[in-house]
């Protein structure tokens, strides 16, 4: 098949297939409720454990946990590719398969139009920077020069509520468009612009279509960056800021660096060096190391020598993992205390940054540095312990050489033979089978739901029941595990709405998330009477967990002193702090 398959005809395709006949024309099924319950074809058992809910669009077993949508049903069952799943489907329910833009066939629900608009958005913002001297001198004050600025459309949302609005959102369609695209906002009866007295740098997918802006006060207000939110365009844990460029600017591509944000992919391309990339404002996901690697062999990550820096470079490692396949590396900069990418290339020019990167830590190099930070390698327990902290770290590693050498190279550390440290590897691998063999807990156990994982299976088992939800500004800004994936779903809720379950993880079938979705569609959760007020509720107990949660951590370290943005951030919080007191006495 020439093409992709729209996702939006994949979402019509599932919500006007039947599911109950799909299954039921290879399993024998009874009716039971709502639902449709027979034995599980994917594992041998007398007792039906195997349950088909059409309205929701999944089909979970109880006894191995076999769980998706008809798409997944028909490449598990039948053996199909995904491709092939579709066009089966498609037969079934009488429609064509769009193949391609050159088709006669119009894709459903195109996102053409969002990505006309963003980039007509992108173009007033262009038209606004040269009409504001304050704007432009920020940019010359930073070293920048109009042809950077251009290659990388550099833009100004000028201040005041309504300019993008009355700019481009007088029809009511360009209205609900930029809304979708989260360049407005909806509060109540008001509409108004998401970004405001803001330098705008628009992000631009792989084929140079703008799909999100990022957006710097140069007021110091707070916050100092904004990007836009979740939307069926953009999605912060696939994208790379600057990857598009660099791909313009360069024909092979040997190394990609990436650096923390825009202003240093922008900086480091003005002085030559057009191989950096940037995160969205998020930390590095594998998605993006898929992205990565499909274009080079050699990724190396770059992050301030602070404590934040670490703990961005260590996340970086363990995702980088299970991607060391033959012929790829990846490797670690740290940057001194106060110094990033656009300093040093100001500083020291291209050739001194190469000087730095030419000594950065190869992934091996780094990771048994901090596993010997954790350990007292001078005694014999603590290299029982390195190795112990080195074993779930070697399992992420997929099979090859790498993980061959790495291992003989911890071996070598601890002062153990190679074969006995493989050997202790295979006995955690099988205790590790063993764990993952064992049922799921039954409904009821005490496993701890975080507000998260909560929202997520609101989300799961009332998609179709969720109307006009209110997501908190905040949200996005949140730095807790899930969050990505919750937001992604958000969006995705937004876009489609009456979207079922089966057809919000069918969208996750090639990726890892996948998975937990499914688990956690398959467990139970209270009957709701207002669904949404239930999401809006959790999602506003999220942001205001993780707002006491920093509170509390500024308010400890400020006993040992705070930086200028630190301090800020910490007025901002307290300031939260005293109208959300006035909010719940008046109430």
């Amino acid at each position: 098949m020439a093409g992709l398959i729209p996702q939006d005809f994949i979402d019509e395709l599932l919500s006007r297939a039947d599911l109950s006949e799909v299954v039921g024309n290879r399993v024998a099924l009874k009716k039971a409720g709502r639902e449709y319950k027979g034995c599980c074809p994917f594992h041998n058992e007398k007792t039906p454990s195997f349950t088909v809910s059409p309205d929701k669009g999944f089909y979970h077993c109880f006894g191995c946990g076999a769980h998706g949508s008809a798409i997944r049903f028909l490449m598990d069952h039948d053996k199909m590719e995904f491709v092939e799943a579709i066009e089966e489907l498609a037969q079934m329910v009488g429609v064509d398969v769009p193949r391609d833009t050159s088709s006669n066939e119009q894709p459903v629900q195109s996102n053409a139009p969002l990505y006309d608009l963003l980039g007509e958005v992108a173009k007033f913002y262009q038209q606004q920077l040269k009409q504001s001297p304050v704007a432009v001198d920020y940019l010359k004050a930073r070293g920048l020069d109009g042809e950077t600025a251009q290659r990388f459309l550099i833009g100004f949302a000028p201040p005041g509520w309504d300019s993008l609005l009355k700019h481009l959102g007088e029809k009511s369609t360009n209205r609900e468009y930029l809304l979708t695209t989260g360049m407005l906002i909806r509060k109540d009866d008001r509409v108004y612009d998401r970004f405001r007295e803001r330098v705008q740098f628009p992000i631009r997918d792989s084929r140079g279509r703008v799909i999100g802006f990022g957006g710097r006060t140069l007021d110091g207000s707070e916050p100092k960056y904004l990007n836009s939110p979740e939307t069926p365009v953009f999605h912060k844990g696939r994208e790379l800021y600057g990857l598009y460029e660099a791909r313009q600017m360069l024909r092979n591509i040997d190394q990609l660096l990436v650096v923390e944000g825009y202003m240093d992919v922008i900086s480091l391309s003005q002085h030559g060096v057009h191989n950096a990339v940037a995160t969205l404002g998020t930390a590095t996901t594998p998605d993006h190391l898929k992205r990565l690697f499909r274009i080079t062999q050699e990724v190396v990550f770059c992050f301030d020598g602070d404590r934040a820096g670490r703990q961005a470079a260590w996340r970086a490692l363990q995702v980088s993992l299970p991607e060391m396949k033959e012929g790829r590396q990846v490797r670690f900069l740290f940057l001194p205390d106060g110094e990033d990418p656009d300093t040093i290339v100001q500083t020291e020019g291209s050739v001194g940054l190469q000087r730095r990167l030419d000594d950065s830590l190869q992934l091996s190099d780094y990771l048994l540095r901090e596993l010997r930070n954790q350990t007292d390698m001078s005694s014999m327990d603590g290299r029982a312990r390195l190795a112990e902290l080195a074993k779930p770290l070697l399992r992420e590693l997929p099979e090859g050489v790498y993980l061959d050498l790495l291992s003989q190279q911890i071996a070598k550390e601890i002062g153990l033979d190679s074969s006995r440290l493989s050997q202790h590897l295979s006995e955690a691998d099988r205790v590790a089978s063993k764990k993952a063999m064992r049922p799921l807990k039954k409904p009821g156990g005490t496993g701890k739901v975080t507000l998260v994982r909560h929202a997520v299976r609101v989300i799961l088992h009332y998609s179709q029941e969720i109307r006009s939800l209110d997501i908190p500004e905040q949200l996005d800004q949140v730095e807790q595990p899930g969050i990505p994936l919750l937001l992604e779903l958000l969006g995705s809720l937004q876009s489609q709405k009456g979207i079922t379950a089966g057809a919000l993880i069918q969208r996750f079938h090639d990726r890892p998330e996948r998975e937990a979705l499914e688990k956690l569609q398959g467990l139970p959760i209270p009957e709701l009477q207002d669904a949404t007020g239930e999401l809006h509720d959790t999602l506003l107990r999220i942001v205001h967990t993780a707002s006491e949660q920093r509170l509390q951590a500024l308010t400890q370290k400020a006993e040992d002193g705070l930086d200028t943005d630190e301090m800020a951030e910490l007025r901002e919080l307290h300031q939260w702090k005293a109208r959300s007191g006035r909010t719940a006495s008046s109430e």
